[in-house]
């Protein structure tokens, strides 16, 4: 990464996948990232990759292949669709460039390990997006537990609502597991540090699209797992919240709590005859466009300097762990021990 009179220069990007996450990580490469330059979009849809990535300065393809071969890409960014990503990440890593994958790496554990092995393989960075350790409010909460500030954790909460379900009949099976709440789990390993969870318990329903249920909708749930340290955490998510995106944490413990999340798009409140109102924002990448930006940042800098991201796939592969077992829970009707359930659940079967 150092042009011809040796001084450095900006990483080159080359993004994978332009829906909606990767249109948005790309603009925020092209104008947000320190050190990264957007060098080339790839999407087999005819003219998609080349609309997002003109307006940016970058090339647009339709061969996720051609990108990767490209001597201006030094580090790909994986945001195509959930299925594609396990073989991305390898052939990212074939290619000798180093990987950010957006969760989930892999839907099986066996998917996920490929993508390890590949990455150490190479000896390529592999970071998995989860976004919230970069948001501000969720960093300080980390920080705040690791100075003591709340003793030890006893009792934990995450949770997602969605604003909105607009076709039922094409979420991915067990999407509010791997898709939506594995989130969630990955905040509640996080802000629970050196503990390892030893049993999990879903329970899962379609009360927003009842219709769908019979085939294999599920878009509500609440998850409750048990850490090796004695702490029990909670996780919830639905697709219906009519007010806006909604993410908050909590965590109590010995000695005090922390609140995360009050998900208002500012301390603005307006007062009316109507009552009290707040702006509340509509989408997750308007309220984690701080932490979209800074995940990615992470990145190109473990990139530029040659070190291990802040976020692993063996981070991933925790989190993913506690989806799978959800799974398996639901399967069953009862809790279940990840470390015997998750190697044997593979999310694309119903």
């Amino acid at each position: 990464m150092s042009d011809v009179d040796g001084d450095v220069r900006s990483t080159g990007i080359g993004l994978i996948g332009a829906g909606r996450i990767g249109s948005s990580h790309a603009r925020l490469v092209a104008t947000r990232v320190p050190g990264a330059r957007l060098a080339a979009v790839a999407d087999p849809r005819p003219g998609v990759a080349a609309a997002l990535a003109g307006p940016l300065g970058a090339v647009g393809l339709t061969d996720p292949a051609e990108l990767l071969a490209r001597p201006d890409v030094d580090a790909v960014v994986v945001t195509a669709s959930t299925e594609a990503h396990a073989d991305l990440v390898e052939a990212a890593a074939r290619a000798g460039k180093p990987v950010f994958c957006e969760k989930p790496a892999g839907l099986s554990m066996a998917e996920l390990d490929r993508g390890i092995a590949a990455t150490d393989a190479a000896g390529v960075a592999f970071q998995v997006g989860f976004n919230r350790r970069f948001a501000p409010e969720f960093a300080a909460a980390r920080a705040a537990i690791d100075a003591g500030r709340i003793g030890r954790p006893q009792l934990l909460r995450s949770l997602t609502r969605d604003p909105g379900l607009p076709n039922p009949a094409v979420v991915p099976a067990w999407a509010v597991f791997v898709l939506t709440l594995i989130h969630d789990f990955d905040t509640l390993l996080w802000l629970n540090p050196g503990a390892e969870p030893v049993s999990v318990y879903a329970v899962a329903d379609a009360l927003v699209a009842p219709d769908f249920k019979d085939a294999g909708l599920l878009d509500t749930a609440v998850v409750t797992i048990r850490f090796d340290n004695g702490a029990i955490a909670v996780a919830e998510a639905n697709f219906s919240a009519s007010y806006g995106y909604d993410v908050r944490g909590e965590v109590f413990g010995s000695a005090g709590m922390l609140s995360i999340g009050e998900g208002s798009r500012s301390a603005l409140q307006v007062l009316d005859a109507d009552g009290r109102h707040s702006s509340t924002p509509r989408s997750d990448v308007e309220l984690f466009a701080d932490a979209y930006t800074g995940e990615l940042t992470e990145f190109v800098a473990a990139v530029r300097e040659g070190r291990t991201p802040s976020v692993t796939g063996r981070d991933a592969r925790r989190a993913l762990s506690i989806a799978l077992s959800c799974i398996a829970s639901v399967r069953s009707g009862g809790p279940v021990d990840p470390a015997v359930v998750a190697a044997s659940v593979d999310a694309r079967t119903r």
